[in-house]
């Protein structure tokens, strides 16, 4: 059963795990996309006593994105300080890699080494070691990073063009916990359209879906040349007060075309509110997506 929670992976290749990968599979698929399996909601329509769970995991029989709560972008400013400078850097340590993922409530590494894991869990930090899960309230950057096992560092990848500039690593973090429900919420959306977009017909040189640590979004990136572009789905940032889907040309694109209405990058983003107002919200931000692709190869 392949959900948006990658095992170990050793392929030096990729800064993150392809979790929906089928190829070593083996018998019936029960999978979270199209096109590759038996999906999740229509397992469980067979096996309706995991309904609550593949909802709960946005594996199937997906719920609706809700408005967001007042403290949505305190939590969110703070949960990027923890993706940045605890989890991608415990896992770049035992690794080498630093892609983050969508996990259950939050998000986090995939798991590596002896079945290790570190994830955000709503208001939590979890530190996973096979069957053990130990878990601490958030407190701050520096006793998250102790927590873990690894010394802050303020500078722990050279390889970032957009580096985070932190606050304070002994500061008290507030964690709202409905505003990181909803943050975990958008990541388990975002998971489920990315990876379905990936499938997109006549997608060449597709990478994997990662939440990029400095920016605190899920993409991938297809396409060839300059017609490549990042396809993904952001909480917010310094020029979005709400989340957004995205399609981020790196070539020229045609400004007179609406589609590319994005002042603020080269590209096309589809608003937060009208995810809100769509009978099908998946099914929107799917076509938004494939929508870019195919007018960047027209």
């Amino acid at each position: 059963m392949l959900e948006p929670s990658p095992p170990a992976s050793t392929d030096p290749k990729w800064f993150a795990d392809d979790p929906t990968d089928p190829a070593s599979a083996t018998g019936i698929i029960v999978t979270p996309i199209d096109g590759e399996g038996i999906t999740w909601t229509e397992f469980v329509s067979a096996h309706p006593n995991l309904t609550a769970y593949a909802t709960d995991h946005w594996l199937g029989n997906l719920r609706r994105l809700r408005p967001l709560p007042e403290e949505f972008q305190n939590t969110r400013l703070t949960l990027h300080q923890l993706a940045y400078f605890v989890l991608a850097p415990k896992r770049f340590r035992e690794t080498g890699k630093l892609g983050l993922r969508y996990t259950h409530r939050g998000f986090g590494t995939p798991f590596f080494g002896d079945d290790g894991q570190v994830r955000i869990e709503g208001d939590h930090i979890v530190f996973q070691q096979g069957a053990r899960a130990h878990t601490s309230p958030i407190s701050s950057v520096s006793s998250a990073a102790t927590f873990v096992g690894i010394p802050y560092e303020e500078r722990w990848f050279e390889g970032f063009r957009d580096p985070l500039d932190l606050t304070n690593p002994e500061k008290e973090m507030a964690i709202d916990a409905a505003a990181a429900d909803a943050i975990g919420d958008l990541f388990g959306f975002a998971a489920s359209v990315l990876e379905q977009a990936r499938r997109t017909p006549g997608a060449v040189d597709v990478s994997r879906v990662q939440l990029w640590p400095e920016h605190f979004d899920l993409a991938f990136e297809m396409g060839s040349g300059n017609r490549r572009a990042s396809y993904g789905v952001s909480p917010g940032d310094g020029t979005h007060d709400e989340p957004y889907v995205y399609v981020a040309a790196w070539g020229e694109i045609d400004r007179e075309d609406t589609y590319w209405s994005d002042t603020s990058f080269n590209g096309a983003s589809l608003s937060y509110e009208a995810l809100l107002a769509a009978p099908d919200q998946r099914g929107l931000a799917v076509d938004f997506l494939r929508s870019g692709f195919e007018k960047l190869h027209r």
